[in-house]
């Protein structure tokens, strides 16, 4: 791996570096195979010895334009984590799908922040057979090194889109729209079936007044103990999982 390639994908660690070339990076063996088996479009994939036949044998590699075996110490230096054995990759981020809901149920993110939260929520979401994420335009960037590595693969399969969130709902207002808020109907008495969207809120400050106007429903998880609150993908798989108690 040149110092070519270490300085660009050490790039792509900046959102604005991502936003000007259309690429972003994903490391670890796992995430990079599932990369291998989706349909979004690889640029480069530098790989170790140790995982070469496995990389080198995938039905998709002879479509990467560029391709290289390399050393832990030079993906180490290209990329977030502290120590990659495996392999990284460079891809073209995707083109955005349309957001309406079909008969379905949408997750909408009000200013998630984190990366690590926004990640695991990908994650929830694959696991549910949720298909779409909606993101007001301040929470994380889905492309951000430590979303992707959140996701564990997830990303290659969940459709995430950024939106003037109040909007997106304003339009949206047809369908039942649930917030998840500190008081509200018991999510465990509520049955939400598809068509909906279930919105949750940013890990401090909750759902934002101005997205609060545009919620029909209003739900809760009740709390038994004495915690202030729960974390936000926490949060949400709780919720997806009493969704999923009434498919």
């Amino acid at each position: 791996m040149n110092k070519r390639w270490i300085k660009e994908t050490r790039g792509l660690q900046l959102k604005k570096n991502r936003k000007k070339s259309g690429l972003f990076i994903v490391e670890g063996r796992k995430s990079v195979l599932e990369l291998m088996n989706s349909d979004i479009q690889l640029e480069a994939l530098f790989y170790t010895q140790k995982y070469a036949e496995e990389f080198e044998s995938h039905h998709n590699f002879h479509k990467v334009p560029v391709k290289e075996v390399s050393t832990e110490t030079a993906l180490t230096q290209a990329g977030s984590l502290k120590v990659n054995d495996a392999a990284i990759a460079v891809a073209h981020i995707p083109q955005e799908a349309d957001t309406t809901p079909e008969n379905e149920i949408v997750l909408a993110l009000d200013d998630v922040r984190d990366p690590g939260n926004l990640g695991t929520i990908i994650r929830i979401a694959d696991w549910y057979g949720i298909k779409k994420i909606i993101c007001s335009h301040e929470s994380a960037d889905v492309y951000n090194p430590k979303v992707i590595s959140a996701t564990m693969g997830s990303f290659t399969r969940i459709q995430v889109s950024y939106v003037d969130l109040p909007a997106y709902l304003d339009k949206h207002q047809s369908l039942p729209i649930y917030g998840a808020f500190m008081e509200g109907e018991n999510i465990y008495q509520t049955k939400i079936s598809a068509p909906a969207i279930v919105v949750m809120g940013n890990e401090s400050n909750g759902i934002s007044e101005v997205t609060s106007d545009k919620i029909n429903k209003k739900i809760t998880i009740p709390r038994i103990g004495q915690a202030e609150s729960l974390n936000v993908a926490i949060a949400t798989a709780i919720i997806c999982d009493n969704v999923a108690r009434h498919i």
